[in-house]
């Protein structure tokens, strides 16, 4: 298995991402932040995760979202 100490990514999946992204900041925080249709109108798990996994874009935001979240937990 690829060791990839310098991926911070490595491991975690786009649905972990999701749940902690919405766990921490709520699906209107989430909204607010990463302006995406599926998080404002009938928002769920489900229905990002397939709009995420066949738009690149919106799944680079999520990911960006997710680093800058983690980087902010690390640091307090």
């Amino acid at each position: 298995m690829d060791n990839q100490p310098n991926n911070p990514l490595h491991g975690v999946t786009l649905e972990a991402m999701l749940t902690e992204l919405v766990a921490h900041h709520g699906w209107d925080g989430l909204a607010q932040r990463i302006h995406i249709r599926c998080f404002v109108i009938d928002p769920s798990i489900k229905s990002s995760l397939s709009f995420l996994r066949k738009t690149p874009w919106a799944r680079d935001k999520v990911e960006t979202a997710y680093r800058f979240m983690m980087n902010n937990r690390r640091r307090r």
